[in-house]
Order: C-alpha cells, then sequence, then structure tokens
C-alpha cells in the first residue's frame, strides 16, 4: 500500500490544543467586548443611616441586595482607613447621631468613592454629582451602641450569583460552546485510524484472507498500519507455505503406496490382507490429507449465513439416511463465513455424535456477541483428559475409534481450523448425564452500521424437509 506524508501524533494533539485555546480565548474577548460592564450597586450614608434606624432598608429601593442588620458584642475586623473611608464614617457618625470614633468601617471588595465633582470621579447611573461619598461591593458598617454592643450593617448574602459572575459562566459556556465541533473534528480525525487498525485486527481474527488496510493517519499510526499489513502478509505466506509442503507430503506418498500394492501380491494370503488393510488406512489418510490441504488452501469469498438454518439442512440430510437427528433450538442467528466450510464443519460433529453416541441433537442461539453450535450425543464420552487431544490430527481414541467404526482422525481437526479461521473455537465437554456436548462458538455478523445485516444479503441455505421430529433407523 502507498504510504502518505502525515504529521506526528504529537504535533496533531499540539496543534488541537492551541487552536482550541484561541478559539476560547477569541469566544472570550468578544463577549466581554460586546455586553456592558455590570453595574455596582452603590449604597448611600442616607441607606446605611436608615438601616440603622429602622432595622432595614427602604423595601422599595431598587438595590439589590439590600442592606441587613445583626448586633454583635465584639466589632468587626477593618483595614487601615483610606481618606474616602474616613469621610464616609464621619458621615455616617454625622447622620446617625454618633461619635465617629463609635463607627467601624470594614470593607473586603472595591474602595469607596467621593462623589463630590471630582474630575475623574466616577458617577452612578443617573446622577451627576453627590455631596456625600458612597460605598459599593462587599462592606460592613459596624456602630457602638450606648449599651456598648454594636449593631452592624452589611448587604444581604444574594441567594444566587452576582452578575460578575453571571458574566464569567456565559463567557464560559460560549467559549466552550465554540470550541466543542473543533475539538470534535480534531478528535475524530486523530481516533479514526486507530479505529480502522482495531477493526482490521478483528477482520484478520474472521478472516486471514482480509485485503490490507489502507496506510493513512498519524506518522504513528501509519507506521503501525504498515507493520500490521506486513505482518498480515507474513502470516499468510508463511500457512500457505506450511499447507504446500503438507499437500506435496501427502501426495508423494501416493506412489510407494502404489510399489507396496503391487508387492505384496506374492505375499502369502494371511500376511497380504494385513498389508493391504494398512495400505489401505494409508491411503485413506493420504486422500484425507490432500482433501484438507485442498480445502484450507481455496480461497472462498465469505457471506452473510443464517446458521439455523444451515444447522437444519444438515441434521436433515442426516435424518433422511435414518439416523436420530432432531434440532432442538434454532435462533436466526447471522454470522459472516464460508458456507462450504461451516456445512463441513457442522457435518463432522453430527457424523461423530451418530457414530459414536446414536444420536444428536442440535442447538443454535447467540450468546453475548457470538453464535453458538451445540450438539449433544448420548454415547459413553469421553476422559477429561482427551477432550483437547481428539482436535490433534490423527489423533484417536483406541476404545472408541477403530479402524471399523471411525475415521482416520481428521475430522475434529478440521472442526477446529474451520472454527478458528472464522474467529471462533470449539470444545468437547462431557455430559453431566452421560455423552458429549460439542460446542462451536462463531463471532456474529458485522454490519456497516453496526445493526442486523439485511435480509437481501443474506443466503439462507433451507432445508429441503423440515426435521422438526426425529427419525429414528
Amino acid at each position: 500500500m502507498k504510504r502518505r506524508f502525515a504529521l506526528p501524533l504529537f504535533v496533531q494533539t499540539l496543534g488541537l490544543v492551541i487552536a482550541t485555546l484561541i478559539v476560547a480565548q477569541t469566544a472570550a474577548v468578544i463577549v466581554i467586548f460586546s455586553l456592558p460592564p455590570p453595574v455596582p450597586n452603590v449604597y448611600t450614608v442616607g441607606d446605611v443611616a436608615q438601616t440603622v434606624r429602622f432595622g432595614a432598608s427602604d423595601p422599595h429601593s431598587p438595590k439589590e441586595p439590600p442592606l441587613t442588620t445583626r448586633r454583635d458584642a465584639d466589632p468587626p475586623a477593618y483595614e487601615t482607613l483610606g481618606r474616602h473611608r474616613l469621610m464616609f464614617r464621619d458621615a455616617v457618625a454625622k447622620a446617625v447621631g454618633v461619635s465617629p470614633e463609635d463607627v467601624i468601617v470594614d470593607q473586603h471588595g472595591p474602595r469607596i468613592v467621593a462623589f463630590g465633582g471630582r474630575r475623574g470621579s466616577p458617577r452612578p447611573p443617573g446622577e451627576t454629582t453627590s455631596p456625600e461619598p458612597l460605598l459599593f461591593g462587599q462592606f460592613k458598617v459596624a456602630i457602638r451602641q450606648k449599651d456598648g454592643r454594636w449593631v452592624t450593617v452589611e448587604p444581604r448574602a444574594p441567594l444566587g450569583i452576582d452578575p460578575w459572575q453571571e458574566r464569567l459562566l456565559l463567557v464560559t459556556a460560549l467559549a466552550a460552546l465554540a470550541v466543542s465541533p473543533l475539538a470534535w473534528a480534531f478528535s475524530r480525525r486523530l481516533a479514526a485510524p486507530i479505529s480502522a487498525l482495531a477493526a482490521g485486527a478483528e477482520r484478520l481474527g474472521r478472516d486471514p484472507g482480509a485485503t490490507p488496510l489502507d496506510i493513512t493517519g498519524s506518522a504513528e499510526v501509519a507506521s503501525a498500519v504498515g507493520a500490521f499489513n506486513q505482518m498480515q502478509q507474513r502470516l499468510r505466506l508463511y500457512v500457505d507455505d506450511r499447507t504446500s509442503m503438507i499437500g506435496a507430503i501427502a501426495h508423494d506418498l501416493r506412489t510407494p503406496l502404489t510399489r507396496l500394492r503391487f508387492r505384496i501380491e506374492a505375499v502369502p494370503e494371511p500376511l497380504r490382507s494385513k498389508l493391504e488393510a494398512d495400505i489401505d488406512q494409508m491411503e485413506a489418510m493420504v486422500a484425507s490429507t490432500l482433501s484438507f490441504v485442498h480445502d484450507a488452501a481455496t480461497t472462498r469469498d465469505r457471506r452473510k449465513l443464517e446458521l439455523a438454518s444451515l444447522v437444519e439442512t444438515v441434521m436433515d440430510d442426516a435424518a433422511l439416511t435414518g439416523a436420530h437427528a432432531a434440532v432442538e433450538r434454532a435462533d436466526r442467528v447471522i454470522v459472516d463465513g464460508d458456507p462450504v466450510a461451516l456445512k463441513r464443519l457442522v457435518a463432522n460433529l453430527v457424523d461423530n455424535a451418530l457414530k459414536y453416541g446414536v444420536s444428536a441433537r442440535a442447538r443454535v442461539f447467540s450468546e453475548q456477541d457470538m453464535a453458538v453450535i451445540e450438539i449433544d450425543d448420548d454415547g459413553p464420552g469421553m476422559p477429561d483428559s482427551e477432550t483437547e487431544r481428539v482436535f490433534e490430527p490423527f489423533h484417536r481414541l483406541e476404545t472408541s475409534r477403530s479402524r471399523q467404526t471411525g475415521g482416520i482422525g481428521l475430522g475434529l481437526a478440521v472442526v477446529r481450523a474451520v472454527a478458528r479461521s472464522h474467529g471462533g473455537d470449539v470444545v468437547l465437554l462431557n455430559r453431566g448425564q452421560g455423552g458429549l456436548n460439542a460446542r462451536v462458538t462463531l463471532p456474529l455478523a458485522m454490519s456497516a452500521g453496526g445493526g442486523s445485516p439485511a435480509a437481501a444479503e443474506i443466503e439462507v441455505p433451507r432445508a429441503q424437509h423440515p426435521v422438526s421430529s426425529p427419525v429414528t433407523g
């Protein structure tokens, strides 16, 4: 595959961070310069004096939050008073009729501003001049009473948020809204090649002959995709070479076997019959091996299959021969696979169940993201130590897989090879009530939209005869 130029992942990530910061700050600046500045609540000496006299500020005043009072035994802490704070303190003392030493002004916000027509002095909205100092922000004005206690006047704590806090939240929300599409586009661009690589690895597990991936994305991802494609090609060549070598060896064995068959003509009859039986078995092994190699080397198109119908077809064929075969459960399950290979897989399991277990009962259903085929028999089962070894080529159980009743030991090897080539597996389990349970798991079909495949895309190998009731022979 042709490799395209791509920036390193570090550079793309750094670009995303810088672009996000620029967009967010631009949105914040636009909002700040577009909206008018928040107007603070300004309190006069009269507001403080009225609150001291009546215990609350004017209820008709538009100022929020209103002033409240409380009585304290100790005065509040206070900062060093500046000229404007001294003016405000003296004005409050005069308005309530106490000494300036009995008034404390404690402010933790903006400064006190005097309005007396001074050049450059800010004025509250709607006023051109003010003969008295004004106070705004968070503050406390404490006045000592005759009993020695202090009456503290301060703005009531707001239930909601201040205007400047609303402005800050608005800026943050608009900046996040402006950045979100850019961040989404960049993140999708960065993640898409990694998702494609993961999907390619999954597809390789299902189909070793899958097409190579396109080399796209950042430099690091493109390098990983290239290495993945090389690995896939080497694996395919390795498997093809091994398969071809086994096929060549099996084919070449036919010649010496033919010579042996001619040479035993002069051997006495009792010994000749035994030699002929051995040669027949060896020729059967060679023929089975060549058939196995041919099927493994043949590339077939995979398609969407309705697995239950395929199993019903095989069970129906077995029932027509007089065998005890039945389908107990047939859910609609769709898989991507080779219909010829999967049919051979099911047929081999059914044949084993009928040969060594008298009957075969099949079930097809889905479990999580896997399709499951289970085939039970009523045979004697097998030792637990043999449930894995029987999948080895040419391995047979001496007690039950005799030359008269069994094959050469490739049937289950073919079953496992087909299952694993489709991304699944097969296991044998001894049933508690006797017999074996063969369980095959295959990945469910993947569709472009992530849902169920369209019915028109599914090949349904329908059975020609119903198998709702078993046929016993």
